[in-house]
């Protein structure tokens, strides 16, 4: 999603087949060979809840004047995205400009459906390395990324001084926390363990930082990590009820004073400032040992551009994927959006502007892609992941015995 980062759709093999044959069929998307002036470009994206909708359609329609053309945008829901996307590349009728769920980049580029952005003079130097690594597939870069997001854990200011408790910052310091702030009918700490995407999201930070793999989840440190997490549920500190919140119930929970601690993202902040008498701050998540830098999933979304068959309009449409990602135009969607600028020379003029996205800043630098090992992969390490803790938080198998499980499955 989009803006939490976790919505990534499942593959559709069907039709990543489908789509790859009608391109070595066609030697392009859609559009066919083109000719005349151009004077608008056709827009795909998913920003269609406020305030991303809004702001999106407001710099778009600023970038298509730059360049000298009207936008045509369609915005389609999250989950419908890539199969609509692998269908246009079937049927050649792929838009202008393409934007992609950051993970999903791979999957689509392997269809051949998407041109490398570096054949227009388009360069991902000097973004982050994440996010570079999360549009690049085969060596070549197919998109850039304005803005990018990640995870940390937010806490509620009166709450933790009324305890006396400092916000932790390694893993015994936060069973301790959840712990001694889990009062009544409120828990502790909160977190997203869904069995979906958002599930494998928020479980990576703490398997990447204590030196798990995607490309083996049965290891003794992803099982350290997932143990965390089941003592949190089993002592009471979480509620079991994690095993159904999406994150957006998780922000509910947070923000209704029945969790002390939640895991979550700056995509959260609108809804949690309407809050009256709530203050909260946000630090990055508990590491397995003092010292150590937490390594946080990267979200966000990437602007590509479809071979369309073309060549005017892909070039007009470089011209908007550049418009995106100017130094101004990175800082004004993070400042909008609350998301981080990818372009690394940034982050202090981004800090000094917009302070409250401090902490987040500082997490984007050490995050990385999901998509960095396993490419087009991904979808399916995901559901291992996502199985194998839904598995050990229901009680089914020890951590050990549910990763392997998921794993061999």
């Amino acid at each position: 999603m989009a803006r939490r980062g976790a919505p990534l759709r499942t593959a559709v093999p069907a039709l990543v087949a489908a789509a790859a044959l009608g391109l070595s069929a066609c030697g392009g998307g859609g559009g066919g060979a083109g000719g005349g002036e151009v004077t608008s470009l056709r827009v795909l994206d998913y920003y269609n809840n406020e305030p991303d909708k809004t702001v999106y359609a407001q710099k778009l329609d600023e970038c298509g004047r730059q360049a000298g053309v009207a936008i045509e945008r369609e915005v389609v829901p999250g989950a419908q995205l890539v199969a609509k996307v692998l269908q246009q590349a079937s049927s050649r009728t792929l838009p202008d400009v393409l934007m992609l769920d950051n993970p999903d980049l791979q999957q689509i580029a392997s269809t051949g459906a998407l041109a490398p952005v570096t054949d227009f003079g388009l360069s991902a130097d000097g973004f982050q390395e994440g996010v570079a690594s999360a549009s690049t597939f085969e060596g070549q870069v197919y998109g850039l990324q304005p803005v990018t997001n990640s995870i940390g854990l937010f806490y509620n200011v009166d709450i933790l001084a009324q305890a006396g408790i400092t916000p932790p910052t390694t893993w015994d310091e936060l069973k301790t926390a959840a712990a001694t702030l889990t009062q009544g009918e409120r828990y502790g700490v909160a977190f997203s363990a869904v069995a979906d995407y958002e599930g494998a999201w928020q479980f990576l930070p703490f398997m990447w930082t204590n030196g798990g793999d995607e490309t083996d989840i049965a290891t003794p440190q992803t099982a350290q990590a997932l143990q965390l997490w089941v003592d949190l549920v089993n002592s009471g500190s979480a509620s079991k009820s994690v095993l159904n919140w999406g994150q957006a119930d998780v922000k509910d929970q947070f923000a209704a004073g029945n969790a002390a601690m939640m895991v979550n993202g700056p995509w959260q902040f609108p809804a949690l400032d309407e809050v009256a008498g709530l203050e909260y701050e946000v630090v990055p998540i508990p590491v397995p040992r003092a010292g150590q830098d937490v390594v946080a999933p990267l979200g966000g979304e990437t602007w590509t551009i479809p071979r369309t068959g073309d060549p005017a309009r892909q070039a007009k449409a470089a011209e908007i994927v550049a418009c995106l990602n100017t130094d101004d135009n990175q800082i004004a969607l993070a400042t909008d959006r609350t998301t981080v600028p990818t372009k690394t020379a940034l982050r202090d003029r981004f800090v000094a502007e917009v302070p409250r996205m401090a902490a987040f800043t500082d997490i984007v630098q050490t995050a990385r892609s999901r998509t960095g090992k396993l490419g087009a992969e991904w979808p399916a390490a995901a559901t291992r992941i996502y199985t194998a803790v839904q598995t050990a938080l229901t009680g089914g198998a020890t951590p050990e015995q549910a990763l392997q499980q998921a794993q061999d499955g």
